[in-house]
């Protein structure tokens, strides 16, 4: 039995828009794990989420935002990744921020996530409507570079007064 050419073509069609959708999804995840996941060397052991899912998710329930951007090529980012990902003063802290990772690729474009300079690393810390939040800095580090972070050490302490403020963000219940 023959099956027509345009019957045969929409089968083979059907078929690659289920072996796409099957495995696209895999393929992505496997590429993640592969490139170290959302943590980018960061730590996995954090919830990462990407800028537009951290940003819903921080608007929804009213927490504050810790945005790391980095370059895979930097030197410095290199040096504070294996800090970052092993502190547990970072770690226990980061479950009460909305933890967003971006660098390379994923690097947002909008000048706000730059106040004093496009250099890396520089972490921002964000209001859940997504403003950045220009009081928290490293109080530490150099005036002309507010936004970067060279220890765990100095990125906690900015951490734990986010943190200790984030009750500032949350809405009333009697709205």
């Amino acid at each position: 039995m023959l099956i027509p050419v345009w019957l045969s073509s929409n089968i083979v069609s059907v078929g690659l828009v289920c072996f796409g959708s099957y495995f696209l999804p895999k393929v992505e995840a496997y590429a993640e794990y592969i490139n170290g996941g959302l943590g980018k060397g960061f730590g996995e052991q954090i919830a990462w989420k990407t800028l537009d899912k951290g940003l819903d998710e921080a608007k929804s329930k009213q927490l504050p935002v810790m945005l790391i951007i980095h370059k895979s090529w930097c030197g410095a980012c290199k040096a504070l990744k294996p800090q970052f990902a092993s502190s547990k003063e970072i770690h226990n802290l980061s479950e009460h921020l909305i933890m967003v990772n971006t660098g390379d690729d994923d690097e947002p474009k909008d000048k706000k996530y730059a106040p004093d300079g496009a250099y890396f690393p520089r972490i921002l810390f964000l209001g859940p409507n997504g403003e950045v939040l220009t009081e928290y800095f490293n109080e530490q580090g150099h005036p002309q570079y507010k936004y970067y972070y060279s220890s765990p050490e100095s990125i906690a302490v900015t951490m734990k007064k986010v943190v200790s403020n984030s009750k500032k963000f949350k809405v009333p219940d009697e709205l």
